[in-house]
């Protein structure tokens, strides 16, 4: 797997954590299963297969106390389960599914029958999962329905921290962004000491709008160099369609308002790159906080009433994390562009990986090549 950084690039100006992902925040680990079946023209039900399912596990506590979170919809034109008691109690309190529009479903309810798992059935504790999605159809047989409840506890159960995969697996295994192969991409950065991480499901945007620190990558490689995935009279139509959907980690001691004010900051990263959160796009960003989670378990106490003591940072410090959620959006996204591959999925629509050599190539044109 190559990464922007290994071909000497770099974008912004913060330092990044020992990984350079979303895992650099302790405690959160990342799982996927990754579906690549059939080849040759669309049969619903049979294939051809190319999607997948990504977790993030945000804490080893997730399922017994919630974690701090907030949320931000740049653009709605898409699905992110869970979020109204996010926004009304700034609470997370399951693992993270990210998967196919048309999977949502079908993995929410597996989350719910994983956290059922150690739990009495019987009881009347409940289950909101927060499980959000990209269309993936334009390489996907997206009606066959092939991600199943299996597939999500087999992405649960392999979920580990260290290195990320990105790329073609887990939910971006079918993603196209910047009419380049897209998918899953993650990227950190450290902050006075904190962490703050993004992991993205990338499948958004226009050739013509895509930047790499500043550089106009999508004009300088056109698609009369590399073809663009959407290049038939019908699939024109897609160019620019699509979504993003962005999870920021991190360790700072953020409370639900402050978490939400990170969250939308992801979409400056997006713009930095390209994006516009365009009419038919679902931009939509999650962010948490590990940091309190000791003493949350507070809330799930049955009957609990006696006032706890939480920790904060002060709003004047939110600035410089403000960057740090902007730069790993921005640079999780290229992670994502260099690590695919070129990808032919039904009926032989192809989706060309950003070719290495002519990026180093446009960047160092445009100084910004290899340091």
């Amino acid at each position: 797997m190559t990464r922007l950084r290994d071909l000497g690039l770099t974008v912004g100006q913060l330092p990044t954590g020992p990984l350079n992902a979303i895992t650099d925040v302790a405690g959160v680990r990342v799982g996927m299963t990754t579906l690549i079946l059939g080849e040759g023209p669309l049969v619903v039900g049979q294939g051809p297969v190319r999607t997948g399912v990504t977790v993030i596990v945000p804490h080893e506590t997730i399922g017994d106390s919630p974690l701090f979170a907030g949320c931000h919809s740049l653009n709605g034109n898409g699905e992110m389960t869970g979020l109204e008691w996010v926004r009304e109690a700034g609470h997370l309190t399951t693992p993270i599914g990210i998967t196919n529009t048309h999977s949502v479903g079908i993995v929410r309810d597996a989350l719910v029958y994983a956290d059922m798992a150690h739990r009495d059935a019987r009881g009347s504790y409940w289950s909101l999962p927060v499980v959000a999605e990209t269309y993936d159809g334009g390489l996907n047989d997206i009606n066959g329905m092939h991600v199943t409840a299996a597939h999500l506890h087999e992405a649960l159960a392999a979920a580990a921290p260290g290195p990320v995969a990105e790329g073609n697996v887990g939910g971006g295994t079918g993603m196209v962004c910047h009419e380049f192969k897209g998918g899953t991409g993650s990227a950190s950065r450290i902050v006075n000491g904190w962490s703050v991480g993004a992991l993205v499901q990338a499948n958004y945007g226009d050739r013509e709008r895509l930047m790499i620190d500043g550089v106009p990558v999508g004009r300088e490689i056109p698609r009369s160099v590399v073809p663009s995935a959407w290049d038939d009279e019908e699939a024109i139509a897609r160019r620019g369609a699509g979504s993003i959907i962005v999870v920021l980690a991190t360790d700072a001691p953020l409370l639900p308002h402050q978490l939400r004010r990170l969250a939308e900051r992801a979409g400056l990263g997006i713009a930095r790159m390209g994006g516009s959160g365009a009419h038919s796009s679902g931009d939509i960003f999650l962010a948490f906080s590990t940091a309190n989670a000791d003493v949350l378990h507070h809330y799930k106490a049955e009957a609990a009433t006696d006032a706890f003591a939480v920790t904060m940072m002060p709003d004047a410090a939110m600035s410089q994390l403000f960057w740090g959620a902007i730069e790993s959006t921005e640079e999780a996204i290229c992670n994502a562009l260099v690590a695919a591959e070129t990808m032919t999925g039904r009926d032989g629509v192809t989706a060309h990986a950003l070719p290495h050599d002519a990026l180093v190539d446009v960047m160092t044109r445009y100084g910004r090549g290899p340091r």
